[in-house]
């Protein structure tokens, strides 16, 4: 997550500018890209400085809204409507938002990845069980409390994907990963201040993944509570309200949260969403585990 502030804004912004005027040469894959970029604008009646423009308006808004929202992801539907504002061409905001992408991480070294927003497993299930009462209901003449019930079973499936469609356009958001070499990224970049955020993802993620994917909130703050995180304290010292902490992931899309009916009620469960299901963080996540584990390991053998 790209930090700009005070001393190191200003370092970085000679970092930055030192990266434009000699972006480290040029491969033969990348003039084979440039090409085809230059054969793909062609199709579009704006000039070269307008096109230019619009990379740059791209570049500016995703480097900015992921400082000013936390790391949270940034919906494709935004990026699309800053070019479309003034821009009618239906292939151009995909080819501005492409021309990004490939400045931001040759010059920048910055990689724009594209997340797809995942289903939760909880109302995929839903939507399973609805189906199956469904056809079920139809089997035979329906008695008046049966009309009730798939009246009830057909309003809930409406809903549901009432609420499936609303969320459909909002399928495709990015995240930036830095692909800084280590020491620029901790001399430039690198916010000391906000690693204990990063200790805390990591937990929590983990947690998660260790329970299967998935976790009632019960079971969460059971695990957090042994680790000293309460979700009645308001005032950590580091983590401050732990519970708006939590929220965070939630809106980083580290996780998603749904409301599961059981036998017991309404239950809240918590499951790894696309952020943490993207393979680099979830390899990460898996390395750092077993590493835990052949730690923990190591001193019963020797026992």
């Amino acid at each position: 997550m790209p930090k700009f502030g005070g001393v190191k804004a200003e370092a970085a912004s000679k970092w930055f500018k030192s990266r434009l005027l000699d972006p480290g040469g040029t491969s033969s894959m990348k003039s084979y890209r440039m090409a085809t970029a230059e054969d793909d604008f062609s199709q579009f009646d704006i000039s070269t400085e307008e096109k230019d423009r619009l990379v740059a308006e791209v570049i500016r808004y995703v480097l900015f809204k992921t400082q000013q929202n936390s790391g949270c992801p940034i919906k494709r539907d935004e990026l699309t409507q800053l070019v479309t504002k003034n821009h009618r061409q239906r292939a151009l905001p995909g080819y501005v938002i492409n021309v990004a992408k490939e400045k931001l991480l040759n010059t920048f070294g910055y990689e724009m990845r594209e997340l797809q927003r995942s289903r939760s497993s909880t109302n995929q299930g839903r939507a399973s069980q609805q189906t199956g009462n469904d056809k079920e209901a139809k089997e035979g003449p329906l008695k008046s409390s049966e009309k009730l019930t798939l009246a009830k079973v057909l309003l809930d499936l409406w809903f549901w994907w009432l609420v499936e469609l609303s969320s459909a356009p909002d399928s495709k958001s990015y995240v930036i990963i830095s692909h800084l070499p280590a020491d620029v990224y901790k001399k430039y970049i690198e916010d000391a201040n906000s690693s204990h955020l990063t200790g805390f993802t990591f937990v929590v993620i983990s947690v998660v993944y260790l329970a299967g994917g998935k976790i009632t909130e019960e079971n969460l703050w059971h695990h957090l509570r042994r680790l000293g995180l309460s979700e009645n304290d308001e005032g950590h010292p580091t983590l401050g309200n732990i519970k708006q902490a939590l929220e965070g992931l939630v809106q980083q899309r580290y996780l998603q949260k749904e409301k599961s009916n059981g036998p017991e009620g309404n239950t809240l469960v918590y499951e790894l969403a696309e952020r943490a299901l993207d393979g680099p963080i979830s390899e990460r996540i898996k390395e750092y585990i077993s590493q835990f584990v052949q730690k923990d390991a190591a001193p019963a053998d020797a026992d």
